[in-house]
């Protein structure tokens, strides 16, 4: 899994006023909590936080705060409902003794026999959910639809990966190749 260096500056517990000062100078109020130590409050530059919001891929965030170091994962982002902005970051701290849960990207590879045939190509996931020690942790997960006919599906639970588990509902369908009028032959 990759690793990103967020940097952030400790704060104190605030009001509403507070942190809408903090967001007007273009800083993001944070939450660091999880594996025993205390929460931490702490806030960081929006436009570095931006590196790790606004891409698929999932990242293990290397925290640097004052003289102290965390490495955590994103637990739960807040944005505003009109402008997208982010308001609010949860960060879970790990380590490499316990799992962690963590959405990881898909990658589709291969031409599907059903798009040969006719048929309509649907991805309907982007991502899987899944737990596993923070060193056994992938990039991504590529899933293989060479072999994918018409009316075929590829579930999360058609998905392994040694030394993980997905967390993802078994039944949730990641793809699917559907037959059209074409390929139905009319």
């Amino acid at each position: 899994m990759q690793h990103f260096e967020l940097k952030g500056q400790p704060r104190q517990v605030g009001n509403k006023a507070t942190l809408k000062a903090f967001r007007k100078q273009g800083l993001v109020p944070c939450n660091l909590y999880g594996c025993g130590i205390e929460n931490v409050l702490f806030t960081v530059d929006a436009k570095e936080l931006k590196a790790v919001t606004n891409t698929p891929k999932a990242f293990i965030v290397d925290l640097v705060l004052g003289d102290q170091k965390y490495t955590a994962v994103l637990h739960e982002l807040q944005f505003h409902p009109v402008t997208d902005e982010c308001l609010h970051v949860d960060f879970l701290v790990v380590n490499e003794t316990k799992p962690v849960c963590i959405e990881v990207p898909l990658v589709i590879e291969g031409h599907a026999v059903g798009v040969q045939q006719g048929g309509k190509f649907i991805q309907r996931l982007r991502s899987l959910r899944i737990s596993g020690l923070q060193a056994n942790l992938p990039d991504d997960i590529t899933v293989n639809i060479s072999s994918l006919g018409l009316d075929k599906k590829i579930k999360a639970s058609d998905v392994k990966v040694d030394g993980i588990k997905i967390v993802t509902d078994k039944d949730a369908i990641i793809c699917l190749v559907k037959a059209t009028r074409k390929s139905a032959g009319a």
